[in-house]
């Protein structure tokens, strides 16, 4: 049996750049949700560290990030959606924009925020492991996983349901969760199944 075509395979960026480049991203809020908000602004000045926004998209919230003090990294590896994220972003933004790999980039000294959002639900779900993996890598102790998961168990995506006792399986290892509630603003495409979760590294 051959290989399905790159734009029908969501694990490479041609999947992606098809989506992006015909305006159907369902998983794009066109701003930034309410509970990331708050956790921003409610943090100490001195605790604004290093920022990492994989998947980034458009990369509303790495926007976020910026005018609140974080040096922050907005990474996505499709061409197309950091064409967007430039769109979005301006020419003035002063963090640093890169077309990369998540699972092999230069992350330097690591980071004390990684932000999550329709991110792991994107990743092919053989991905799970190496995603837990490599977040335990990329966040100093301490540092925090903050963001939204889409919860459930579906076979077919994306965006790719996960069972909660398997997150709790892959994350609690390296990871403390210190929040969990439904999220506020859910999109339509997540709408009932996506909750609000803030991990520290241990």
């Amino acid at each position: 049996m051959s290989a399905p075509p790159d734009q029908q395979n969501p694990g490479l960026p041609a999947f992606w750049d098809q989506r992006f480049r015909n305006g159907v991203t369902p998983w794009e809020a066109g701003g930034v949700p309410a509970e990331f908000t708050e956790f921003i602004v409610g943090q100490p000045v001195g605790h604004r560290g290093r920022a990492l926004v994989p998947g980034c998209g458009s990369a509303w919230e790495a926007a976020l990030l910026v005018r609140h003090g974080w040096q922050t990294t907005a990474l996505d590896f499709s061409p197309a959606a950091i064409d967007s994220a430039r769109i979005v972003l301006g020419e003035g933004w002063s963090g640093t924009l890169l077309c990369a790999d998540f699972f092999a980039f230069d992350a330097g000294s690591g980071f004390d925020l990684i932000y999550e959002r329709a991110f792991l639900c994107a990743l092919p779900p053989r991905c799970r492991a190496e995603y837990a993996q490599r977040m335990a890598e990329l966040l100093r102790p301490g540092g925090w996983l903050a963001g939204y998961f889409f919860l459930g168990d579906t076979l077919k995506g994306p965006p790719f349901a996960i069972p909660p006792e398997q997150l709790d399986d892959l994350l609690r290892p390296a990871f403390v969760c210190q929040v969990n509630r439904p999220a506020a603003d859910s999109l339509p495409i997540f709408a009932g199944r996506e909750r609000w979760q803030v991990w520290r590294r241990r």
